[in-house]
């Protein structure tokens, strides 16, 4: 007999970090919050005090660790570093500024724009390995917090794949969401329905962010 028992999942963007206002391609490089995603994640820390979650599963990354060491503190939950859940790897992409590769890789910068399901960047993860590894993830801690509440922090390019597989969204489905930095989601599982969106890009915990949108 299939279980109605209701999980509930946080699923958080980090704070903001040098590499977001100065328009770069992150992916593995450790930036740390800057003052502002520290202000940031002590707020996402207090909105989601409201959701009591039993553990706070992050990214090892620097910039998603700090955020969800404030949830965790402020919430008094379990913390849990989860390799499947790091940002994409973006290999020669890496640091780089997006006008630098719009500028010297205008077909690779075209398909990111329009399809980035279909980019190829040298060294880097697909999407679709990114999907993988991050949805394993997921469907582990969903498990293992059955009927409960747990909060995942982690990163953009993560957090899109990720909703769009819970919710059937066929790709191209990367612009077809948006999360800010520092914005939560709300998502609900149970095993007659799976995954259903509650809520999306919440930012009215925070006092200032700046929209990212390529």
């Amino acid at each position: 007999m299939h279980s109605s028992q209701k999980t509930t999942i946080l699923l958080a963007r980090h704070g903001e970090c040098s590499g977001n206002i100065e328009g770069r391609f992150r992916g593995r490089v450790d930036f740390p919050l800057n003052e502002t995603g520290i202000r940031q994640a002590a707020e996402l820390g207090e909105a989601m005090l409201a959701f009591h979650p039993e553990a706070v599963v992050t990214s090892p990354l620097l910039r998603a660790k700090a955020t969800a060491v404030a949830i965790a503190s402020r919430c008094s939950a379990r913390l849990i570093e989860e390799e499947g859940f790091t940002n994409t790897s973006l290999g020669i992409w890496e640091g780089r500024l997006k006008t630098e590769i719009e500028r010297d890789s205008p077909e690779k910068w075209k398909t990111w724009i329009e399809d980035p399901e279909k980019l190829a960047v040298e060294g880097a993860e697909s999407m679709g390995d990114v999907l993988g590894r991050s949805m394993d993830a997921l469907e582990k801690y969903a498990e293992r917090f059955r009927g409960k509440t747990f909060a995942v922090v982690t990163h953009r390019t993560v957090i899109k794949p990720l909703l769009a597989a819970c919710l059937g969204i066929a790709s191209p489905y990367f612009w077809k969401v948006h999360m800010d930095t520092a914005a939560y989601s709300v998502l609900f599982h149970d095993d007659i329905h799976g995954y259903s969106l509650y809520s999306l890009n919440i930012t009215g915990h925070l006092s200032g962010f700046t929209t990212e949108w390529v």
